[in-house]
């Protein structure tokens, strides 16, 4: 694989680089420690200065107002905003439920909630997840019963991510009780406006109110919310679900955090020495750098396959199971390079101030918080379970 840049490829690396160094200044500072959630406004900072330029939504058609570059710009663009530690863009209106819409979604449907997503005015949190149906989301109860032109929705979800901001969730809702599991569910898109919503927060080991519950009691919603057909619903969300586990593979991002954590190592001591001149760790980290180097390559070529018209199949399934692994011995490894400086910092255990170097600050935090990620997007249990059918024939 020819991994050289050509030169109108630099170019676009150095136009990205200025436009990031224009940026920075504009967006808001860390506006608190750790247990701490920025404001809707501080989320959706990096969104508007990327949605002024046209470059908020690199994955959707250009028609719609996407930016139109191949595989290797967006390749790019995602390694400099790694390196200049910009945010993420949330992706829950623009990588998970505008691609539904924009590919299952009617003409009135696309104009009503593109233009809106793709400028930030609405945000969405995403309705999966419920108590006893989270791996095994076909068995989910949120039920909608049709009464003429609406849907009457009674259930709960839950691990709603950053939902005291949404103004719409897009949900799965059980519309047929009588057939087989994934054939009677439909997908709904529910303003939280709605009378009937209830947003309950569930406060999470770091202190921060990052996850909800979301209650609905007799939540009138219009049929006309419903994407493409009654009890297809499951058809969508395994669209949406293969664009999901392929964002979560995060290797720009990982990327970064390797250099961070050899700077970490390089600061911290161990028997009169630099944590980076012990063998175990540096075998440790060198192992990690491997494996993210492997995961680099199968995302390259699942781009590539892409960039020709393929749909992501199984292959979202090994970036999420490996991005996710890697993720997690990151800071891991960032914690035990940390050491004692760690725990003290986090102020959902009771601490009232801030101990040790500033690269300790919220490395227990990090390490806690993404636990989740080997379960959310599908478990990597069942991730396994999908590459064993798909690419084994098991």
């Amino acid at each position: 694989m020819d991994l050289s840049f050509s030169p109108e490829e630099e170019a676009f690396r150095r136009e990205v680089q200025a436009f990031i160094a224009e940026a920075k200044p504009k967006l808001p500072q860390d506006p608190g420690g750790e247990g701490h959630v920025a404001s809707k406004e501080d989320y959706l900072a990096w969104h508007k200065l990327l949605y002024k330029r046209g470059w908020v939504a690199p994955l959707w058609p250009k028609e719609y107002g996407g930016t139109g570059w191949n595989v290797t710009q967006r390749y790019i663009f995602n390694e400099e905003v790694a390196n200049a530690d910009m945010p993420t863009t949330l992706p829950f209106g623009l990588n998970m439920v505008a691609p539904v819409i924009f590919t299952f979604g009617n003409e009135e449907q696309k104009k009503k909630y593109l233009p809106r997503i793709l400028s930030g005015e609405d945000w969405w949190c995403q309705g999966y997840s419920e108590p006893g149906a989270g791996s095994d989301l076909a068995s989910l109860r949120t039920r909608a019963v049709r009464e003429g032109d609406h849907y009457i929705v009674n259930g709960q979800k839950t691990w709603t991510t950053l939902a005291q901001f949404a103004d719409w969730i897009f949900c799965l809702v059980r519309t047929n009780p009588d057939v087989k599991q994934q054939e009677g569910i439909s997908f709904l898109l529910i303003d939280m406006k709605t009378p009937g919503i209830t947003v309950k927060p569930i406060i999470v080991l770091d202190g921060a109110h990052e996850v909800n519950e979301v209650f609905f009691d007799n939540v009138k919603v219009p049929v006309e919310n419903r994407i493409g057909e009654e009890n297809k619903g499951w058809t969508y969300a395994k669209f949406l679900l293969v664009n999901e586990r392929s964002g979560i593979a995060g290797v720009a991002r990982s990327k970064k955090q390797v250099e961070r954590l050899k700077e970490i190592a390089r600061a911290e001591t161990l028997d009169g020495k630099p944590l980076i001149q012990s063998d175990d760790f540096v075998r440790k980290v060198a192992d990690l750098e491997v494996d993210l180097a492997a995961l680099e390559f199968t995302e390259l070529r699942t781009l590539a396959a892409e960039s020709k018209g393929q749909m992501a199949g199984p292959e979202s399934s090994i970036l999420k199971i490996r991005g996710t692994e890697i993720q997690q011995r990151l800071t891991e490894l960032t914690l035990e390079a940390v050491g004692y400086y760690g725990m003290p910092n986090e102020h959902g255990f009771g601490a009232n101030e801030y101990v040790g170097p500033d690269y300790a600050l919220g490395a227990a935090g990090r390490y806690f918080n993404m636990r989740k990620t080997s379960i959310y997007g599908g478990s990597n249990e069942i991730q396994r379970n999908i590459i064993a059918k798909a690419v084994l024939g098991l």
